[in-house]
């Protein structure tokens, strides 16, 4: 697996279990996956050379994140190397105008958008309507390289300094949505595809911090229409391997829910990770299978409901997270903690901690109450 972050590193966890050692390339020593992996390459995923090195001792290459040069990839594949997803599928995640025209192109509903290069563009796009977003077209995560702009004399700032750096911005209409979801599908290399049920994702600050699975409350028609989304685009796009499918939920103009397709992610992805205690099947586990072209699992759900939320770093200060581990096992006996080894800096995502059961409020208090305080160290 290229990169050594969290989702190698759980994914790793899940090799164990299938006999497999899963090898990581990573850029430093003391990434997540890195710090418990037995077989680690350090090197970058942007030098070719060291990507060649790593394939040449691995059955099947993968990735834990979008960012490799989709060149490269093209030329690892031409060497004789076996890597999923390809590089044509990948570049839907790494760019995000290639996603947005090729999806219309499938008539796969997603927000009204537009390329713009310029503050007339943008004008032209919102036609007297804001507020509307900007996005950069590669490289935005986790609400970066986002913008909420309410006047063409807001995207001036962010135009200029964009067509200094050689980013490439869409415009898309700022979405009236009820609330985000998202659909989590795997495909093999056979072409056989699983689905999980479809989760609410909650946002703050354009970082996830909780997810639902199953999304409360979601009717049978629209939970049918995103997965079978999921599992078509996976298929049109030829992926190999978990994709993501984030999605807003609306309201159509008859007044009955709809969807629209906001982002793709083709990796195990942090909507997946309640999988781990939630299904049948976690998504770390079916990746592996997906891209090693093993018979994929169920992906039935071992409760009514799992809740997973987010552990963001805090401020320093207070009791050390051993204390803080202690403390809330006994205070949350039924929370299943995942630490992911990082360095603690304020918003970043150092773990997340789950939950499985039938009462769904109760599940969200223990979830988030254990998570704020792995964070801040106090008991809300």
């Amino acid at each position: 697996m290229v990169g050594g972050g969290q989702l190698a590193r759980m994914t790793h966890q899940a090799a164990i279990a299938l006999g497999q050692s899963l090898k990581v390339l990573s850029v430093t020593a003391d990434e997540s996956a890195a710090l418990v992996a037995a077989d680690v390459q350090l090197g970058s995923h942007l030098d070719y050379d060291d990507l060649l090195r790593f394939a040449q001792s691995c059955d099947v290459v993968t990735f834990d994140h979008e960012h490799v040069p989709g060149d490269h990839i093209r030329k690892l594949v031409a060497a004789g190397h076996e890597v999923h997803p390809g590089a044509d599928a990948l570049t839907f995640a790494q760019d995000k105008l290639q996603m947005r025209r090729r999806l219309s192109e499938l008539s796969v509903p997603v927000p009204r958008w537009a390329r713009v290069g310029t503050v007339a563009d943008i004008e032209q796009f919102a036609e007297g309507t804001w507020p509307i977003v900007l996005k950069a077209a590669k490289g935005g995560y986790d609400g970066k390289g986002v913008w909420m702009i309410d006047s063409a004399s807001d995207a001036a700032e962010i135009v200029e300094q964009c067509a200094a750096s050689g980013i490439e911005l869409l415009a898309e209409e700022r979405v009236q949505l009820t609330r985000e979801l998202a659909v989590l599908v795997a495909r093999s290399k056979f072409g056989q595809v699983s689905a999980w049920p479809v989760v609410e994702t909650v946002q703050r600050d354009g970082i996830c911090v909780e997810v639902i699975a199953p999304a409360p409350g979601l009717s049978d028609a629209v939970a049918d229409r995103a997965t079978t989304l999921g599992i078509e685009i996976a298929d049109k796009l030829g992926v190999t391997g978990v994709l993501a499918v984030e999605l807003f939920e609306t309201i159509d103009t008859d007044g009955r829910p709809a969807i629209e397709v906001n982002e793709l992610a083709m990796r195990p992805h942090n909507s997946g990770h309640w999988t781990i205690e939630g299904s049948t099947t976690s998504q770390f586990e079916q990746h592996l299978r997906a891209v090693l072209d093993y018979p994929l699992g169920r992906t039935s759900l071992r409760a009514p409901y799992t809740v997973m939320a987010n552990v963001l770093g805090g401020e320093p200060g207070g009791p050390g997270i051993d204390e803080r581990v202690h403390h809330l096992m006994a205070k949350w006996p039924e929370v299943k903690i995942h630490l992911y080894g990082k360095e603690v800096r304020p918003g970043r995502k150092i773990g997340h901690v789950t939950a499985c059961g039938s009462d769904l409020e109760s599940l969200r208090r223990s979830t988030s109450g254990a998570a704020a305080y792995l964070t801040n160290g106090t008991f809300v």
